[in-house]
Order: C-alpha cells, then structure tokens, then sequence
C-alpha cells in the first residue's frame, strides 16, 4: 500500500500549498488586476518548473520519468485549454458581475464535477465511504466559503459554474496523462496558460506591476501552482481523478488556517465547524479498503516504476537503476489484493 500512501501524501500537499495560496494573492489583488494576476501565478509556475527542468537536464542523468510524447500532445492540449484557458477566462467574467459570497459558494462545484466526471465517464469505483467522505469534506468547504445567502445568480453564476466545470474536465484529463512526467505537465500548462492570460489582460488595459508585487506573484505562483499541480499528477497517478479531487478538496481549510496563522484572522465557530466536517471526511478516506479479484488486460505504457507484483519483464538490452521509465508491456494477469484506481487499476466494477 506504499503507492497509496504516497498518492494521499502527493494531493494533501497539493491542496495545501494551493489553498495557502488563496490569502497570499489575495494581498497582491491591492497592487494587480485580477486577471493580470491569474496569467501571472500562471506564468511563474511554468517558469520556475522550467528552470527546475533546466537544472535536472544539465545535471545529467537518465530521469526516471517517462518524458511526454507526441501521443500525449492531443491529452496536454485538452488540459491546458480547459483547464488554464476556459477556466480562468470564465471565472474572471463571473467575477465582474458575480457578489463575492456567491462566487465562494460556487467554487466548491469544482470538486463535485471531479467526482461526477470521474464516476459517470471513466467509470472509476466510487463507494459509498468515498462518497461520504467526498460530501463531508465539501460540506466543510462549503461551510468556510459561507459569508451569507447566496444571491444576485444571473450570468455571472453561470460563468463560474463553466469554470468548475472547465476545472473538473481539466482534472480527469490530466488523469490520463499522469504516467508521464509530473513536472514536465505542469511547466507546459503553467507557461502557456500563463502566456495567454497576461496577453488577455494586457489587452483589456491590464498593466504589470512593479518589482516587489511582481516577485510576491512569481514566490506564490511557482509554489501554490506549480508546485501544486506536479504533485496533484503525482496523487492522480496513485489515487484516481475521484480520490485525488477530494483530498484537493480541503484547500480552502488550508487557506483558512494560513489566514489565521499568518494575517491574525479569528477562529470562528464556522472555521472549527468546518474542520471536524473535513475530519470526518479525511478520515473515511484514510480507512478506505478495495480489494477484490480483478483482471489486468495486456497494456503497453511508460512510466517510473519498479519490479513489483505489475512489473515482472524484461528490459531487452538496458537495466537501469530502480525507480526507472522505459517502454514496457503487462501480460494479462488475474489476482486479488488491495488497490485503488491508480494507473494499473482502471477496470471496471
């Protein structure tokens, strides 16, 4: 169960660095337009993930993850327009006409329509424990987005609905490209969403800001959004699209702890509410067992692994160190043990 619970490791990471990054850019929107700051987190996480890029290549090596190739174009170009074009164009054209209360709210819907794209299209298992633990951890998010009734839903509601939607697409697609390199995912989605964006603002009469706002969006980019999301292929790899999207779900308490540790706001009844709602939900997650008699279909794939149980062939000229990424085939196999809908177990129940 190590991959398990490296997965779990991988997306509460993720969702914690994405959620601290919620207050912290919450300061820069003094001194940066909205949307010029969307392409900017954007554009730093591509960057800095490149310069990380740069550095394992210069370094030299054979990288033990499998690099994207022309296959994966079609998946990786899907993912950046649903996810770093569509979603933040929508959400800023909601944003205009859009109370902040109601926006909150609806934000939560990104993990409802992970959940259900990843249950109804790609038919991952999805039992009523994980469902629970899914509902309480939302209901927590929900509860901490809470400032009041829900009101003035028009068009504006309706744009950022299609950005959790563009969202929810974003993350169950990047499922299928999570056997390639994490890092190399991120930078492409990352440096071109973020071209596009800083493009589409500056043509609205977005500015750049000086140097201290820009550098505080460039820290808070590379980390809450490249960083992030190389970690959330990673848990994506491990746990599935449904599983992934629910840890990811406990985002907003991470960024209700971050302000009031770091900005001095209070601990309220909701915060404390909130935080035994996601407890619950955490918890039905960690204690999840699957295990049942399952079938692999012969499969040809490349990504980082070991010789396992799944990985029993021969290497045909090169051994190389362990983990490693090389092409390889799986014969049909039937067993029985624990598991998740990882990149292995993708049946049918």
């Amino acid at each position: 169960m190590t991959h398990r619970w490296q997965g779990i490791a991988y997306a509460l990471l993720s969702a914690a660095l994405f959620g601290a990054s919620t207050p912290l850019a919450k300061v820069l929107l003094g001194d940066i337009s909205p949307w010029m700051l969307a392409g900017l987190l954007y554009l730093a996480s591509g960057v800095g993930l490149a310069a990380l890029h740069a550095i394992r290549r210069v370094r030299g090596g054979r990288s033990s993850e499998a690099p994207l190739r022309r296959r994966d174009l079609p998946w990786l170009a899907a993912v950046i327009l649903a996810g770093g074009v569509a979603g933040p164009v929508l959400l800023m054209a909601g944003l205009s006409t859009t109370p902040a209360a109601t926006a909150s709210l609806l934000l939560n819907l990104e993990g409802l329509f992970t959940l259900g794209i990843a249950w109804v299209v790609f038919r991952e298992n999805v039992d009523r424990r994980i469902a629970l633990g899914a509902a309480a951890i939302l209901a927590g998010a929900l509860l901490l987005s809470w400032t009041g009734g829900p009101e003035g839903i028009g068009w504006g509601a309706i744009a950022i609905t299609g950005a959790c939607l563009a969202w929810g697409i974003d993350n169950n697609l990047t499922r299928k490209l999570s056997s390639a390199d994490p890092l190399q995912i991120a930078m492409f989605k990352g440096a071109v969403a973020g071209a596009v964006n800083v493009v589409l603002a500056w043509s609205i009469g977005g500015t750049l800001p000086s140097a201290g706002p820009l550098f505080g969006a460039a820290v808070v980019g590379f980390l809450g959004y490249g960083v992030s999301l190389t970690l959330f292929v990673l848990a994506l790899r491990h746990l599935g699209s449904a599983r992934t999207g629910a840890y990811f779900s406990l985002a907003p308490f991470a960024g209700a702890a971050v302000a009031i540790l770091a900005f001095g706001e209070p601990v309220t009844g909701r915060f404390v509410a909130a935080a035994v709602l996601m407890g619950i939900g955490l918890y039905l997650h960690l204690v999840e067992r699957h295990e049942h008699k399952h079938r692999h279909e012969p499969i040809e794939h490349e990504h980082r692994h070991v010789h396992d149980e799944h990985h029993q062939h021969e290497h045909e000229g090169w051994e190389g160190p362990e983990p490693h990424s090389h092409p390889h085939a799986h014969r049909p196999l039937v067993h029985a043990h624990a598991h998740y809908p990882d990149i292995h177990h993708r049946h049918t129940h």
